[in-house]
């Protein structure tokens, strides 16, 4: 078969084009003939190399697979069967690990996964829309959804808000009725994100999002009338971590599910205990929110966000857009 495949760690120059052999389904595994895969934030950081994180080699990137079951390995398939359409859950358990991560991924025209891993794509939904959903969408699921609860009537900052998750937290939170300010780094991406339902587009690259958020919402106050979102999305950590802060409301929650900028950041304690913040994690999705998520595209209540629909040798590309951050929503390759 065809895949995109490094067999060293560094930049997109490592990333061919080749032959590679078709895996072989285990016992309870069954063959996927990949129709789209959609590229995710850790990419470019598998690439390079986590530390601490082993990754075999050679490897094939790409955790968001949707396709086709092509065959079965030992063992009883239940209710699967040639031909159906599925999406692949990413976290392999049973292989110990993450596709695309430490689980060989499916940037290539097969891929051998669990048959516990297959979720039925439901009746109308494309390839590429399904594919766009598990790591990024799942995470958003998760975080506004379950942990952080936002419901009708909440302001809700996102920060980051053109990347995978962003898309996804900006759609949602609508979808319930939350009132959202999106924050992106230029007009252009603001268009997209005011397409997508937010309200407000806050350009971080023209003002201040601490300023602008006060500007809309008030300024919040620990006694007294105060102002401040509701909400606020912040996966980047670093700088932004503690200055944040400054834009929350009283009793507000700050949601995080990553540390793009920094996981080691400066914080104000005294923040947290006067304006008695709820600071929720969120660690990445369950099967619930992949299940609910095609439920939703299929209603047409969320449309995934697709920066891009490329050939699969062109990952490179993709890439190299998401690296320099060029992308609004998720980057999809087809073999």
């Amino acid at each position: 078969m065809k895949a995109i495949v490094f067999e060293e760690h560094g930049g997109v120059e490592k990333l061919r084009y080749t032959d590679f052999p078709t895996p072989e389904p285990a016992e309870n595994e069954c063959l996927v003939r990949v129709k789209a895969v959609a590229l995710n934030g850790f990419d470019p950081m598998i690439l390079n190399q986590i530390p601490g994180l082993k990754t075999p080699l050679p490897m094939i990137p790409g955790g968001d697979v949707a396709g086709e079951i092509a065959g079965f390995g030992p063992g009883d398939p239940g209710d699967w069967k040639t031909g159906d359409r599925v999406l692949v859950d990413p976290m392999m358990i049973a292989k110990g690990g993450v596709l695309g991560e430490t689980v060989i991924g499916g940037a290539a025209e097969y891929v051998a996964v669990p048959l516990a891993n297959l979720i039925a794509i439901p009746e109308g939904v494309a390839f590429e829309d399904a594919a766009a959903l598990p790591i990024a969408y799942g995470t958003a699921h998760r975080m506004i959804l379950n942990r952080g609860r936002v419901t009708a009537g909440d302001k809700v900052l996102v920060m980051g808000a053109s990347g995978g998750v962003g898309t996804c937290c900006v759609q949602l939170a609508k979808m319930v009725g939350a009132e959202v300010a999106a924050c992106t780094s230029s007009a252009a991406k603001g268009e997209k994100l005011r397409a997508m339902g937010a309200d407000h587009i806050i350009d971080t690259s023209q003002e201040n999002y601490v300023e602008a958020t006060r500007a809309l919402w008030g300024r919040p106050r620990v006694f007294g009338d105060g102002g401040g979102a509701d909400v606020i999305v912040n996966y980047n950590g670093g700088d932004s971590w503690a200055e944040c802060f400054r834009a929350l409301s009283l009793g507000g929650r700050l949601l995080t599910c990553g540390a793009t900028n920094g996981h080691d950041p400066k914080t104000d304690l005294r923040y947290i205990w006067s304006f008695e913040f709820d600071i929720l994690g969120s660690n990445g999705w369950e099967r619930r929110d992949l299940v609910s998520l095609l439920e939703l595209v299929q209603q047409g209540r969320v449309k995934p966000a697709l920066d891009s629909v490329r050939p699969l040798p062109e990952l490179a590309t993709s890439l190299t857009d998401l690296i320099e951050r060029r992308i609004v929503g998720k980057a999809i390759l087809i073999p």
